[in-house]
Protein backbone atom coordinates (compact mmCIF):
# COMPACT_ATOMS: atom_id res chain seq x y z
CA UNK A 1 0.00 0.00 0.00
CA UNK A 2 3.14 2.50 0.71
CA UNK A 3 4.85 1.64 -2.07
CA UNK A 4 1.86 2.06 -4.74
CA UNK A 5 0.95 5.03 -2.66
CA UNK A 6 4.49 6.56 -2.89
CA UNK A 7 4.51 5.96 -6.73
CA UNK A 8 2.00 8.21 -7.16
CA UNK A 9 2.75 10.29 -4.65
CA UNK A 10 5.96 10.83 -6.55
CA UNK A 11 4.59 11.07 -9.88
CA UNK A 12 2.09 13.89 -9.15
CA UNK A 13 5.38 15.57 -7.45
CA UNK A 14 7.21 15.56 -10.75
CA UNK A 15 4.59 17.10 -12.41
CA UNK A 16 4.09 19.82 -9.79
CA UNK A 17 8.08 20.27 -9.82
CA UNK A 18 7.12 24.18 -11.54
CA UNK A 19 4.88 26.68 -10.29
CA UNK A 20 1.33 25.98 -10.93
CA UNK A 21 -0.66 28.78 -12.12
CA UNK A 22 -4.11 28.92 -11.58
CA UNK A 23 -5.49 27.87 -14.81
CA UNK A 24 -2.83 24.82 -14.80
CA UNK A 25 -4.24 23.82 -11.18
CA UNK A 26 -8.17 24.67 -12.08
CA UNK A 27 -8.07 23.44 -15.89
CA UNK A 28 -4.95 22.11 -16.98
CA UNK A 29 -4.73 24.86 -19.04
CA UNK A 30 -7.14 23.99 -21.53
CA UNK A 31 -4.49 22.16 -23.35
CA UNK A 32 -5.03 18.24 -23.03
CA UNK A 33 -5.28 16.05 -26.19
CA UNK A 34 -7.56 12.76 -26.99
CA UNK A 35 -5.10 10.40 -24.99
CA UNK A 36 -4.78 11.79 -21.89
CA UNK A 37 -8.46 12.82 -21.64
CA UNK A 38 -10.01 9.62 -22.73
CA UNK A 39 -7.53 8.21 -19.94
CA UNK A 40 -8.32 10.71 -17.08
CA UNK A 41 -11.98 10.43 -17.63
CA UNK A 42 -12.11 6.43 -17.86
CA UNK A 43 -9.54 6.10 -14.74
CA UNK A 44 -10.99 9.33 -12.65
CA UNK A 45 -15.12 7.60 -13.31
CA UNK A 46 -13.93 4.00 -12.54
CA UNK A 47 -12.66 3.70 -8.55
CA UNK A 48 -12.98 1.03 -6.24
CA UNK A 49 -16.15 1.56 -6.09
CA UNK A 50 -16.71 -0.72 -9.82
CA UNK A 51 -15.17 -3.87 -7.33
CA UNK A 52 -18.15 -2.97 -5.32
CA UNK A 53 -21.21 -1.33 -6.75
CA UNK A 54 -22.07 -3.01 -9.95
CA UNK A 55 -21.63 -6.87 -8.32
CA UNK A 56 -23.54 -5.68 -5.78
CA UNK A 57 -26.05 -4.16 -7.72
CA UNK A 58 -26.33 -7.45 -9.42
CA UNK A 59 -26.73 -9.50 -5.89
CA UNK A 60 -29.59 -7.05 -5.03
CA UNK A 61 -31.56 -6.66 -8.44
CA UNK A 62 -30.57 -9.26 -11.45
CA UNK A 63 -28.97 -8.89 -14.67
CA UNK A 64 -31.13 -5.82 -15.54
CA UNK A 65 -29.65 -3.61 -12.47
CA UNK A 66 -26.20 -4.56 -13.93
CA UNK A 67 -27.00 -3.46 -16.94
CA UNK A 68 -28.86 0.02 -15.61
CA UNK A 69 -25.62 0.24 -13.55
CA UNK A 70 -23.22 0.13 -16.44
CA UNK A 71 -25.38 2.55 -19.09
CA UNK A 72 -25.74 5.20 -16.14
CA UNK A 73 -21.87 5.29 -15.05
CA UNK A 74 -21.06 5.39 -18.97
CA UNK A 75 -24.63 7.28 -20.51
CA UNK A 76 -23.47 10.88 -18.57
CA UNK A 77 -20.15 10.79 -21.10
CA UNK A 78 -22.82 11.28 -24.10
CA UNK A 79 -24.35 14.02 -22.30
CA UNK A 80 -21.34 15.87 -21.35
CA UNK A 81 -20.78 15.91 -25.43
CA UNK A 82 -23.84 17.90 -25.58
CA UNK A 83 -24.10 19.96 -22.36
CA UNK A 84 -20.23 20.27 -22.42
CA UNK A 85 -20.12 22.06 -25.93
CA UNK A 86 -23.41 24.18 -24.70
CA UNK A 87 -21.06 24.94 -21.24
CA UNK A 88 -18.14 25.98 -23.21
CA UNK A 89 -20.12 28.23 -25.42
CA UNK A 90 -21.80 29.63 -22.83
CA UNK A 91 -18.83 30.28 -20.58
CA UNK A 92 -15.80 30.15 -22.66
CA UNK A 93 -13.26 30.94 -19.78
CA UNK A 94 -15.55 28.83 -17.39
CA UNK A 95 -13.97 26.00 -14.94
CA UNK A 96 -17.36 24.70 -13.17
CA UNK A 97 -20.69 24.22 -13.96
CA UNK A 98 -21.55 26.04 -10.95
CA UNK A 99 -20.26 29.14 -12.11
CA UNK A 100 -23.31 29.03 -15.12
CA UNK A 101 -25.34 28.11 -12.27
CA UNK A 102 -25.01 31.46 -10.25
CA UNK A 103 -24.92 33.28 -13.57
CA UNK A 104 -28.20 31.98 -14.99
CA UNK A 105 -30.11 31.21 -11.56
CA UNK A 106 -28.91 33.60 -8.70
CA UNK A 107 -27.11 33.16 -5.97
CA UNK A 108 -29.57 31.07 -3.70
CA UNK A 109 -29.98 28.14 -5.92
CA UNK A 110 -26.40 28.21 -7.04
CA UNK A 111 -25.37 28.09 -3.03
CA UNK A 112 -28.13 25.04 -2.95
CA UNK A 113 -26.20 23.14 -6.00
CA UNK A 114 -22.54 24.00 -4.61
CA UNK A 115 -23.37 22.12 -1.50
CA UNK A 116 -25.08 19.55 -2.99
CA UNK A 117 -22.08 19.68 -5.44
CA UNK A 118 -19.47 19.68 -2.75
CA UNK A 119 -21.96 16.96 -0.32
CA UNK A 120 -21.73 14.29 -3.00
CA UNK A 121 -17.77 14.79 -3.74
CA UNK A 122 -17.28 14.19 -0.24
CA UNK A 123 -19.48 11.10 -0.22
CA UNK A 124 -17.91 9.84 -3.24
CA UNK A 125 -15.14 10.24 -1.56
CA UNK A 126 -15.69 8.55 1.58
CA UNK A 127 -17.61 5.39 -0.21
CA UNK A 128 -14.19 5.17 -2.15
CA UNK A 129 -11.98 4.99 0.90
CA UNK A 130 -14.48 2.63 2.94
CA UNK A 131 -14.03 0.59 -0.47
CA UNK A 132 -10.24 0.33 -0.82
CA UNK A 133 -10.25 0.00 3.00
CA UNK A 134 -12.41 -3.38 3.46
CA UNK A 135 -10.75 -4.79 0.32
CA UNK A 136 -7.09 -4.15 1.76
CA UNK A 137 -8.36 -5.85 5.01
CA UNK A 138 -10.22 -8.24 3.42
CA UNK A 139 -7.05 -9.41 1.51
CA UNK A 140 -4.20 -8.56 4.53
CA UNK A 141 -6.09 -7.82 7.69
CA UNK A 142 -4.45 -4.34 7.57
CA UNK A 143 -6.04 -2.48 10.11
CA UNK A 144 -8.80 -0.29 7.89
CA UNK A 145 -7.77 3.35 9.55
CA UNK A 146 -3.85 2.69 8.47
CA UNK A 147 -4.93 1.69 4.86
CA UNK A 148 -7.24 4.61 4.70
CA UNK A 149 -4.76 7.66 6.27
CA UNK A 150 -1.90 6.30 3.93
CA UNK A 151 -4.01 6.85 0.52
CA UNK A 152 -5.24 10.31 1.81
CA UNK A 153 -2.62 11.33 3.28
CA UNK A 154 -0.34 10.67 -0.07
CA UNK A 155 -3.11 11.70 -2.81
CA UNK A 156 -3.86 14.65 -0.54
CA UNK A 157 -0.24 16.16 -0.41
CA UNK A 158 0.29 15.54 -4.48
CA UNK A 159 -2.73 17.28 -5.04
CA UNK A 160 -2.44 20.34 -2.88
CA UNK A 161 0.88 21.12 -5.08
CA UNK A 162 -0.68 19.91 -8.46
CA UNK A 163 -4.02 20.40 -9.01
CA UNK A 164 -5.60 18.96 -12.37
CA UNK A 165 -2.21 18.66 -14.31
CA UNK A 166 -0.58 16.98 -11.13
CA UNK A 167 -4.17 14.59 -11.58
CA UNK A 168 -4.03 13.96 -15.13
CA UNK A 169 -0.77 12.92 -16.06
CA UNK A 170 -1.08 10.60 -12.99
CA UNK A 171 -3.95 9.40 -14.27
CA UNK A 172 -2.53 8.45 -17.42
CA UNK A 173 -0.36 5.58 -15.92
CA UNK A 174 -2.84 4.52 -13.56
CA UNK A 175 -5.09 4.06 -16.53
CA UNK A 176 -2.87 1.95 -18.66
CA UNK A 177 -2.06 -0.29 -15.19
CA UNK A 178 -5.96 -0.38 -14.71
CA UNK A 179 -6.50 -1.95 -18.40
CA UNK A 180 -3.50 -4.06 -17.93
CA UNK A 181 -4.67 -5.40 -14.72
CA UNK A 182 -8.14 -5.93 -15.44
CA UNK A 183 -7.24 -8.02 -18.70
CA UNK A 184 -5.24 -10.25 -16.39
CA UNK A 185 -8.02 -10.80 -14.19
CA UNK A 186 -10.52 -11.62 -16.69
CA UNK A 187 -8.14 -14.53 -18.27
CA UNK A 188 -7.39 -15.87 -14.39
CA UNK A 189 -10.98 -15.60 -14.15
CA UNK A 190 -11.71 -18.08 -16.91
CA UNK A 191 -8.41 -19.86 -16.81
CA UNK A 192 -8.04 -20.23 -13.21
CA UNK A 193 -11.90 -20.70 -11.95
CA UNK A 194 -13.14 -23.39 -14.71
CA UNK A 195 -12.73 -26.66 -12.25
CA UNK A 196 -14.29 -24.57 -9.47
CA UNK A 197 -17.09 -22.48 -11.05
CA UNK A 198 -19.88 -22.55 -13.48
CA UNK A 199 -19.80 -19.61 -15.94
CA UNK A 200 -22.38 -21.44 -18.22
CA UNK A 201 -24.57 -20.96 -15.26
CA UNK A 202 -24.79 -17.32 -16.38
CA UNK A 203 -26.18 -18.10 -19.79
CA UNK A 204 -28.43 -20.13 -18.70
CA UNK A 205 -30.02 -17.60 -15.84
CA UNK A 206 -29.27 -14.76 -17.83
CA UNK A 207 -32.46 -12.50 -16.70
CA UNK A 208 -33.85 -14.25 -13.68
CA UNK A 209 -32.24 -15.37 -10.56
CA UNK A 210 -32.91 -15.32 -6.64
CA UNK A 211 -36.44 -14.68 -7.20
CA UNK A 212 -36.17 -12.04 -8.73
CA UNK A 213 -38.06 -11.33 -11.70
CA UNK A 214 -37.85 -9.76 -15.32
CA UNK A 215 -39.82 -6.43 -14.11
CA UNK A 216 -38.15 -6.75 -11.24
CA UNK A 217 -34.81 -6.68 -12.46
CA UNK A 218 -35.18 -4.21 -14.98
CA UNK A 219 -36.41 -1.75 -11.70
CA UNK A 220 -33.35 -1.87 -10.37
CA UNK A 221 -31.75 -1.11 -13.68
CA UNK A 222 -34.02 1.99 -14.07
CA UNK A 223 -33.07 2.98 -10.79
CA UNK A 224 -29.18 2.42 -11.29
CA UNK A 225 -29.25 4.20 -14.61
CA UNK A 226 -31.10 6.95 -13.21
CA UNK A 227 -29.19 7.53 -10.21
CA UNK A 228 -25.62 6.76 -11.34
CA UNK A 229 -26.40 8.98 -15.41
CA UNK A 230 -27.46 12.11 -12.75
CA UNK A 231 -24.92 11.76 -9.89
CA UNK A 232 -22.10 11.98 -12.52
CA UNK A 233 -23.34 15.48 -14.30
CA UNK A 234 -22.76 17.12 -11.07
CA UNK A 235 -19.32 16.06 -11.00
CA UNK A 236 -17.14 18.45 -10.68
CA UNK A 237 -14.05 16.65 -12.01
CA UNK A 238 -16.34 16.07 -15.68
CA UNK A 239 -16.76 19.57 -15.66
CA UNK A 240 -13.06 20.15 -15.29
CA UNK A 241 -11.98 17.95 -17.88
CA UNK A 242 -14.89 19.71 -20.72
CA UNK A 243 -12.84 22.70 -19.84
CA UNK A 244 -9.17 21.07 -20.21
CA UNK A 245 -10.06 19.46 -23.83
CA UNK A 246 -8.02 21.16 -26.20
CA UNK A 247 -10.82 21.93 -29.10
CA UNK A 248 -14.59 20.57 -29.20
CA UNK A 249 -13.50 17.82 -31.22
CA UNK A 250 -10.97 16.31 -28.90
CA UNK A 251 -13.44 16.34 -26.52
CA UNK A 252 -16.10 14.64 -28.25
CA UNK A 253 -13.87 11.81 -29.40
CA UNK A 254 -12.47 11.49 -26.00
CA UNK A 255 -16.08 11.16 -24.36
CA UNK A 256 -17.10 8.64 -26.74
CA UNK A 257 -14.19 6.33 -26.38
CA UNK A 258 -14.60 6.95 -22.96
CA UNK A 259 -17.90 6.04 -23.27
CA UNK A 260 -17.49 2.61 -24.68
CA UNK A 261 -14.81 1.59 -22.51
CA UNK A 262 -16.75 2.84 -18.79
CA UNK A 263 -19.94 0.41 -20.28
CA UNK A 264 -18.00 -2.43 -20.91
CA UNK A 265 -15.89 -2.45 -17.58
CA UNK A 266 -18.68 -1.51 -15.64
CA UNK A 267 -20.41 -4.73 -17.22
CA UNK A 268 -18.10 -7.04 -16.38
CA UNK A 269 -17.86 -6.22 -12.85
CA UNK A 270 -21.17 -6.39 -12.43
CA UNK A 271 -21.68 -10.17 -14.42
CA UNK A 272 -18.96 -11.19 -11.90
CA UNK A 273 -21.65 -10.69 -9.15
CA UNK A 274 -24.26 -12.41 -10.88
CA UNK A 275 -21.79 -14.97 -11.33
CA UNK A 276 -21.29 -15.35 -7.70
CA UNK A 277 -25.14 -15.39 -7.06
CA UNK A 278 -26.02 -17.81 -9.09
CA UNK A 279 -22.53 -20.52 -8.42
CA UNK A 280 -24.19 -20.16 -4.82
CA UNK A 281 -20.79 -18.63 -3.44
CA UNK A 282 -21.14 -17.42 0.07
CA UNK A 283 -19.66 -13.75 1.00
CA UNK A 284 -19.95 -10.19 2.05
CA UNK A 285 -22.47 -8.59 -0.55
CA UNK A 286 -19.97 -5.97 -0.87
CA UNK A 287 -17.36 -8.68 -1.85
CA UNK A 288 -18.93 -10.80 -4.82
CA UNK A 289 -16.14 -10.02 -7.05
CA UNK A 290 -13.52 -11.13 -4.91
CA UNK A 291 -15.41 -14.24 -3.92
CA UNK A 292 -14.79 -15.02 -7.44
CA UNK A 293 -11.21 -13.60 -8.19
CA UNK A 294 -9.59 -15.06 -4.59
CA UNK A 295 -11.46 -18.00 -4.09
CA UNK A 296 -7.64 -19.88 -4.74
CA UNK A 297 -5.93 -18.30 -2.23
CA UNK A 298 -3.83 -17.24 -4.85
CA UNK A 299 -0.80 -14.60 -3.38
CA UNK A 300 0.20 -13.00 -6.66
CA UNK A 301 -3.84 -12.79 -7.79
CA UNK A 302 -4.08 -11.27 -4.45
CA UNK A 303 -1.66 -8.59 -4.94
CA UNK A 304 -2.31 -7.84 -8.46
CA UNK A 305 -6.17 -7.18 -7.51
CA UNK A 306 -4.57 -5.13 -4.52
CA UNK A 307 -2.43 -3.01 -7.12
CA UNK A 308 -5.06 -2.42 -9.40
CA UNK A 309 -7.74 -1.44 -6.69
CA UNK A 310 -4.99 0.99 -5.40
CA UNK A 311 -4.88 2.38 -8.72
CA UNK A 312 -8.62 2.72 -9.47
CA UNK A 313 -8.90 4.05 -5.63
CA UNK A 314 -6.22 6.64 -5.96
CA UNK A 315 -7.11 7.96 -9.76
CA UNK A 316 -10.63 8.33 -8.00
CA UNK A 317 -9.58 9.81 -4.58
CA UNK A 318 -7.38 12.59 -6.40
CA UNK A 319 -10.28 13.56 -8.87
CA UNK A 320 -12.69 14.09 -6.13
CA UNK A 321 -10.20 15.79 -3.87
CA UNK A 322 -8.78 18.39 -6.51
CA UNK A 323 -12.57 18.65 -7.49
CA UNK A 324 -13.26 19.99 -4.23
CA UNK A 325 -10.69 22.08 -4.06
CA UNK A 326 -11.44 23.73 -7.14
CA UNK A 327 -15.22 24.66 -5.87
CA UNK A 328 -13.91 26.52 -3.10
CA UNK A 329 -10.94 28.37 -4.78
CA UNK A 330 -13.35 29.42 -7.72
CA UNK A 331 -16.05 30.22 -4.98
CA UNK A 332 -14.46 31.64 -2.65
CA UNK A 333 -15.81 34.73 -2.71
CA UNK A 334 -19.38 33.87 -3.91
CA UNK A 335 -19.63 31.25 -1.23
CA UNK A 336 -17.50 31.99 1.36
CA UNK A 337 -17.20 35.46 1.07
CA UNK A 338 -13.53 35.75 1.15
CA UNK A 339 -11.80 37.04 -1.51
CA UNK A 340 -10.22 35.13 -4.58
CA UNK A 341 -7.75 33.23 -2.66
CA UNK A 342 -4.92 32.58 -6.04
CA UNK A 343 -2.67 31.14 -2.86
CA UNK A 344 -5.32 28.42 -2.47
CA UNK A 345 -4.90 28.83 1.05
CA UNK A 346 -8.61 28.30 1.74
CA UNK A 347 -8.94 25.36 -0.49
CA UNK A 348 -6.05 23.65 1.05
CA UNK A 349 -7.64 24.51 4.48
CA UNK A 350 -11.39 22.45 3.47
CA UNK A 351 -9.34 19.98 1.92
CA UNK A 352 -7.75 18.65 5.15
CA UNK A 353 -10.98 19.35 7.26
CA UNK A 354 -13.12 17.28 4.29
CA UNK A 355 -10.19 14.48 4.88
CA UNK A 356 -10.44 14.24 8.45
CA UNK A 357 -13.89 13.87 8.30
CA UNK A 358 -13.91 11.41 5.95
CA UNK A 359 -11.34 9.33 7.92
CA UNK A 360 -13.64 9.03 10.38
CA UNK A 361 -16.60 8.10 8.73
CA UNK A 362 -14.76 5.80 6.25
CA UNK A 363 -14.06 3.78 9.99
CA UNK A 364 -17.56 3.13 10.27
CA UNK A 365 -17.72 0.95 7.41
CA UNK A 366 -21.40 1.94 5.69
CA UNK A 367 -23.11 0.04 2.45
CA UNK A 368 -20.53 1.54 0.25
CA UNK A 369 -23.78 1.49 -2.17
CA UNK A 370 -25.94 2.70 -0.16
CA UNK A 371 -24.14 5.53 0.54
CA UNK A 372 -23.86 6.32 -3.15
CA UNK A 373 -27.33 6.35 -3.79
CA UNK A 374 -28.20 9.15 -1.27
CA UNK A 375 -25.89 11.18 -2.83
CA UNK A 376 -27.65 9.90 -5.93
CA UNK A 377 -31.20 10.72 -4.75
CA UNK A 378 -29.87 14.38 -4.34
CA UNK A 379 -28.84 14.96 -7.57
CA UNK A 380 -31.20 13.58 -9.46
CA UNK A 381 -34.07 16.02 -8.10
CA UNK A 382 -31.74 18.78 -9.18
CA UNK A 383 -31.22 17.59 -13.52
CA UNK A 384 -34.32 18.84 -14.10
CA UNK A 385 -34.36 21.94 -13.48
CA UNK A 386 -30.29 22.81 -13.75
CA UNK A 387 -29.77 20.81 -17.31
CA UNK A 388 -33.20 22.33 -18.83
CA UNK A 389 -32.18 25.99 -17.61
CA UNK A 390 -29.44 25.94 -19.79
CA UNK A 391 -31.30 26.36 -22.67
CA UNK A 392 -33.97 29.11 -21.22
CA UNK A 393 -33.08 32.35 -22.03
CA UNK A 394 -35.14 33.35 -18.85
CA UNK A 395 -34.98 31.44 -15.59
CA UNK A 396 -37.12 31.98 -12.30
CA UNK A 397 -34.93 31.02 -9.37
CA UNK A 398 -38.25 30.58 -6.99
CA UNK A 399 -39.51 27.96 -8.90
CA UNK A 400 -36.29 26.23 -9.27
CA UNK A 401 -35.92 26.09 -5.93
CA UNK A 402 -39.30 24.94 -5.25
CA UNK A 403 -39.30 22.44 -8.07
CA UNK A 404 -36.09 21.40 -6.77
CA UNK A 405 -37.29 20.44 -3.02
CA UNK A 406 -40.45 18.95 -4.28
CA UNK A 407 -38.62 16.48 -5.95
CA UNK A 408 -36.23 16.02 -3.10
CA UNK A 409 -38.89 16.13 -0.29
CA UNK A 410 -40.83 13.24 -2.21
CA UNK A 411 -37.86 11.00 -2.90
CA UNK A 412 -36.86 10.85 0.50
CA UNK A 413 -40.34 9.52 1.82
CA UNK A 414 -39.93 6.74 -0.09
CA UNK A 415 -36.41 6.24 0.56
CA UNK A 416 -35.28 3.06 1.84
CA UNK A 417 -33.73 2.04 5.08
CA UNK A 418 -30.65 0.23 5.09
CA UNK A 419 -32.28 -3.14 4.69
CA UNK A 420 -34.65 -1.72 2.66
CA UNK A 421 -37.86 -2.59 4.17
CA UNK A 422 -39.09 0.49 4.86
CA UNK A 423 -38.99 4.40 4.46
CA UNK A 424 -40.58 7.21 6.21
CA UNK A 425 -43.69 7.73 4.66
CA UNK A 426 -44.04 3.60 3.87
CA UNK A 427 -43.49 1.75 7.58
CA UNK A 428 -42.40 5.07 10.11
CA UNK A 429 -45.13 7.76 9.15
CA UNK A 430 -47.74 5.72 8.27
CA UNK A 431 -48.24 1.78 8.45
CA UNK A 432 -46.60 -0.63 5.81
CA UNK A 433 -50.01 -2.61 5.90
CA UNK A 434 -51.90 0.19 4.13
CA UNK A 435 -49.39 0.09 0.89
CA UNK A 436 -50.16 -1.59 -2.18
CA UNK A 437 -47.10 -4.00 -2.56
CA UNK A 438 -46.48 -2.23 -5.81
CA UNK A 439 -44.95 0.45 -3.31
CA UNK A 440 -43.68 -1.59 -0.35
CA UNK A 441 -41.51 -4.00 -3.14
CA UNK A 442 -40.11 -1.64 -4.72
CA UNK A 443 -39.29 1.65 -2.74
CA UNK A 444 -35.91 2.84 -4.36
CA UNK A 445 -37.73 2.54 -7.86
CA UNK A 446 -40.88 4.96 -6.82
CA UNK A 447 -38.32 6.96 -4.53
CA UNK A 448 -35.59 7.69 -7.76
CA UNK A 449 -38.55 7.90 -10.05
CA UNK A 450 -40.16 10.60 -7.75
CA UNK A 451 -37.29 12.51 -7.69
CA UNK A 452 -36.60 13.03 -10.34
CA UNK A 453 -39.61 13.29 -12.39
CA UNK A 454 -41.86 14.88 -9.86
CA UNK A 455 -40.04 18.66 -10.72
CA UNK A 456 -40.69 18.15 -14.49
CA UNK A 457 -44.57 16.96 -14.24
CA UNK A 458 -44.51 20.27 -11.04
CA UNK A 459 -43.10 22.28 -13.85
CA UNK A 460 -45.55 21.56 -16.62
CA UNK A 461 -48.77 21.47 -14.60
CA UNK A 462 -47.70 24.86 -13.14
CA UNK A 463 -47.20 25.88 -16.61
CA UNK A 464 -50.38 25.32 -17.88
CA UNK A 465 -52.13 26.11 -14.70
CA UNK A 466 -50.82 29.97 -15.46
Amino acid sequence: VIFISTLFLFIGIFYSRKKVSLNTYLVSDRNEGVFSLSATLIASSLGAWILFGPPTAATWGGFGSVIGYALGTAFPMILLIFFGKKIRLLLPKGKSLTELVLKKFGKKLFKLIFSLMIFYLFIFLCAEVTAISKLIYYISGLNIWISESIILFFTLTYVLFGGLKATIRSDRIQFVIIILLLLYLIFSLFLQNNNNLNLNIFQENFIKFDGKSLISSFQFGFVFFIAVAATNLFHQGNWQRVYAAKSEKILVKSLLISFFIIFLIVLFMGVTGTISKLNGLKFNEDLAFFSIILNQNDILISLIVLIFSLSLTISTVDTLLNSISSLAIVHSKDFFNFKYLKDKKLSNVVLILLSIACLIIALYQFSVLYLFLLADLLCCACVYVIFRGLYQKKIYPCRSIVLIMSGLCLGLLFFPSTDFSKSLLVGIIFNKSIFNEIFTNSLLFWSFLFATFSPLVFDIVYRRAK
